[in-house]
């Protein structure tokens, strides 16, 4: 997760739609629930990971986070 970080801060461009996206994918009422922290459900990770590497247990490679924000950021435009 730290190289994707990286790869995410090296481009302030996206900041604003990485963001966003994170809001997006934080659970409602975040703070009832295990872990306790603002992060995507681990169902929603498991989803994610399983339908773009084909399994649940994969790396996640910074270059299709950094593809998938800037998807994010060009779709958010259109809207």
């Amino acid at each position: 997760m730290i190289k994707v970080a990286v790869a995410v801060a090296a481009r302030p461009s996206l900041w604003l739609t990485a963001l966003r996206q994170w809001w997006r994918t934080t659970p409602r009422d975040w703070w009832r629930h295990r872990p306790f922290l603002p992060v995507p459900s681990a169902d929603y990770w498991r989803f994610r990971l399983v339908t773009q590497y084909g399994a649940a247990n994969a790396h996640i490679e910074p270059a299709d986070v950094v593809n998938y924000l800037a998807w994010c950021k060009q779709q958010d435009q259109v809207a």
